[in-house]
């Protein structure tokens, strides 16, 4: 039986399903061999194991509504993927479903700008569209370690943050109008590249961050804003989170614009430079880092006023040291110390991870309670936490103990993650602040969403796929 958590389709549905996508579409638009449904069924979780019934990689919104007509008639679920960088689950395949893979949607159109918008298709990869628009001086300011992989359409199924949030907003900042195609086949063409649309509820923010149960996104119109000017970054050495945030609140003070602020612990650098090979800045440990990117003022005396302010810093003993990277391979060498914390964990061991965020105004007490509560009820695990403090959200892993056995630590986890969410719940933050709910946070969302709320989520599952095929048992059972 093939069975998903809201459909259960026969063996004897899928045959005559895979014989009609042969006849529809051509050899190289489906794909059957092992090695592909795992690739393709599965995303960055990899917690659970992909097991697909067959991808189809479409290349026009009209082959996408062949196929979800297709597997509607046949009642066959489908599983929407992109770059499948998530880390929720969202994009895995893992009960026989059909996987749409948007790889071979990747167009984009020509720059407007003169309206600073671009139409791109949902596969288009993110950092292709960064260099496509760059040429014209302007940007899509969404922005991740994982840009090099993500698909613009999945970027806005999970309305994604990344690093630059606190100066651009989230995804759906930067959407002007969407094409998705419904279950039923209907293609929705959503306020095309309208800035001002006061004309009744704005249906593409449905859309935006509904990880793809309530349609697909298959055309963009994205909103592009100027290249910044002059970037300076900076890395920062500091005793704590609390002199982390008064740090930020310093920079949030000063006379520039801040592009990114983000923190990490001594054992996330430490974990970096081991993997990556590079080289800590300073001779010293310290209970907490920050990297600073800030815009340089325009002025004739920018480099004064940035010298004046970090000047300001020291003698106020606000940080323990500090380093300025003196040429673009300087700062990619200090991004390095902050993109390649995902990536040197998971070499590292095996790992549990949450993704979460609190008011920016409770952040020093939630963290102070969130390690008080750790020491006391969990103490076998070690904490590594980074994130973009400039806007409240935390990645908060936690590594496998080697004298513990893996089933014993993912109950440990469990536990963890029970008091972790409570004390979310307490400060009035959220479960998954940028990566979505997917498989893996469902048992989670309770902590973050009220019943009425969730029941509004599923009457509007209900209008947009009545039969519970496109993406199931996502969000919600």
């Amino acid at each position: 039986m093939i069975v998903s958590d809201s459909v259960t389709t026969s063996i004897e549905g899928l045959k005559p399903l895979l014989h009609e996508l042969e006849n529809t579409f051509s050899k190289d638009a489906l794909a059957f061999s092992p090695s592909e449904l795992e690739t393709y069924g599965k995303d960055w979780t990899k917690v659970y194991p992909p097991k697909p019934s067959a991808i189809v990689f479409p290349r026009t919104t009209e082959d996408v509504v062949k196929l979800v007509k297709l597997c509607s008639k046949y009642r066959v679920p489908l599983v929407p993927s992109g770059g499948r960088t998530g880390l929720a689950g969202g994009a895995v395949a893992a009960k026989g479903e059909i996987v749409l893979s948007m790889a071979r949607m990747n167009k984009m159109g020509p720059v407007d700008p003169l309206a600073q918008t671009i139409r791109v298709q949902g596969g288009a990869v993110t950092e292709a569209v960064h260099d496509h628009c760059a040429k014209e001086g302007l940007t899509w300011p969404v922005d991740f370690s994982s840009k090099g992989s993500s698909h613009v359409g999945g970027n806005i199924s999970t309305n994604a943050g990344g690093v630059k949030v606190i100066h651009y907003g989230l995804t759906r900042n930067w959407v002007l109008g969407l094409q998705v195609v419904t279950m039923s086949g209907q293609i929705l063409e959503l306020n095309g590249a309208l800035e001002k649309n006061n004309t009744g509820p704005d249906l593409r923010q449905l859309f935006i961050g509904s990880e793809g149960t309530l349609g697909i996104v298959t055309e963009a119109t994205l909103k592009l804003t100027r290249l910044p000017g002059e970037l300076n970054v900076f890395f920062f050495a500091l005793n704590d989170i609390s002199a982390v945030l008064r740090l930020f609140l310093e920079a949030r003070k000063a006379p520039f614009q801040i592009m990114a602020f983000e923190t990490l612990t001594h054992n996330c650098l430490e974990a970096v430079v081991k993997n990556l090979g590079v080289k800590s800045p300073f001779a010293n440990p310290a209970g907490a880092y920050v990297l600073l990117e800030v815009e340089r003022p325009a002025s004739p005396d920018g480099q004064a006023i940035l010298d004046q302010w970090l000047s300001v810093l020291f003698e106020s003993e606000k940080v323990l040291d500090g380093t300025l990277a003196q040429s673009p391979r300087e700062a990619k060498d200090i991004w390095k110390l902050r993109e390649g914390i995902a990536e040197s964990l998971f070499v590292k061991g095996f790992l549990h991870k949450n993704d979460i965020s609190v008011p920016i105004a409770e952040l020093e007490t939630f963290i102070s309670e969130m390690y008080a509560m750790f020491n006391h009820r969990h103490s076998a695990l070690e904490i590594y936490l980074f994130g973009h403090i400039g806007d409240g959200n935390l990645h908060l892993n936690t590594m496998k103990p080697d004298s513990m056995s893996k089933d014993d630590f993912l109950k440990t986890c469990h536990l963890a993650d029970q008091d972790l969410f409570t004390l979310v719940q307490k400060h009035k933050g959220s479960v998954s602040a940028e990566h979505g709910i997917g498989l893996l946070k469902k048992e989670a969302l309770h902590f973050s969403r009220t019943p009425q709320e969730i029941a509004y989520f599923r009457e509007l599952k209900k209008i947009f796929d009545p039969q519970g095929l496109l993406n199931p048992g996502k969000i919600f059972d």
